[in-house]
């Protein structure tokens, strides 16, 4: 039995469930609203738990869990002895130093013999420890941002992705402490022992890879498949089949970077493909 735990909620929560179910792994039930705490998938020997992402780090580390899913700055706090699989490309945010927009702090030095606070203790005297700034940490677990203006620190160090928040609680950033990424994570010794650990993980990046990729078909006269040829990448040059049609004509099949598709277009058009067809990729495995 693989037991993977997931956020139970939160802004990590919808677009873990979108990757598995994506990967072939919906999971059944355990939505925001529920209060479900272990779910099936359509693999019998896959379980999920649902907890909180700030939980999962050591859930994974103690092996309750298998993998788990949760953000980088989770697994650092917790100092969680884990294997950090696959970057999943959504998620990211900051731990950022911030101070109320009335302070006349301009730089981490500024802050020395002062109070931050933050729900990341340990990463913020790792930060400051660096900085050989000598501070008081203050833990809270949460609304954090209105301590500064409550007298209880002089500054905080919280996550953000857009800024927006300490914005409106007129915040204005001094210094980033830590870029957070989210991660599939997994227990060391599960991963010496369950050989199906794998195949999770490549279901996962086949479909990150695929994100990133269109599959794109074409019609071409034979007279123009050579300058075709030279403009199609794809990932081990392009398949080509010949078409029953009244002039010489081929079937062109590539998979291309989806940031490419827009110039691509307009070069091909131009050589002489015709009847071009882009298509999106559920899964892409090498």
């Amino acid at each position: 039995m693989i037991r993977i735990a997931i956020p139970n909620k939160g802004r990590l929560h919808e677009p873990t469930l979108a990757v598995f179910k994506d990967a072939g792994l919906p999971v059944y039930g355990g939505g925001n609203e529920s209060r479900q705490l272990i779910a099936k998938t359509s693999d019998p020997d896959i379980t999920f738990i649902f907890a909180r992402a700030a939980d999962i780090p050591l859930y994974v580390e103690e092996g309750t869990a298998d993998l788990g899913i949760t953000g980088l700055d989770l697994v650092v706090e917790r100092g969680a002895d884990i294997e950090c699989l696959t970057d999943l490309k959504y998620g990211s945010s900051r731990l950022v130093l911030a101070v109320p927009e009335s302070s006349p702090v301009a730089a981490v030095e500024d802050l020395k013999g002062k109070r931050i606070a933050t729900e990341f203790p340990e990463i913020t005297k790792r930060f400051f420890k660096e900085k050989n700034v000598d501070v008081e940490v203050v833990q809270v677990s949460g609304a954090c941002e209105m301590t500064p203006h409550i007298g209880v620190a002089d500054a905080i160090v919280d996550i953000t992705s857009s800024g927006t928040t300490m914005m409106i609680n007129k915040l204005r950033p001094v210094s980033q402490v830590f870029e957070s990424k989210v991660y599939l994570i997994a227990n060391k010794e599960s991963l010496k022992q369950k050989d199906k650990l794998s195949d999770v993980k490549t279901a996962i990046e086949s479909v990150l890879l695929a994100k990133t990729k269109r599959y794109i078909m074409m019609n071409v006269p034979a007279s123009h498949l050579k300058d075709v040829e030279k403009i199609i990448p794809g990932l081990n040059g392009p398949t080509i089949m010949e078409v029953e049609a009244s002039e010489p004509t081929f079937a062109v099949h590539a998979v291309v970077e989806a940031d490419q598709i827009f110039v691509l277009i307009r070069k091909l058009k131009i050589v002489g493909a015709r009847d071009i067809l882009v298509l999106p990729i559920e899964r892409l495995i090498p």
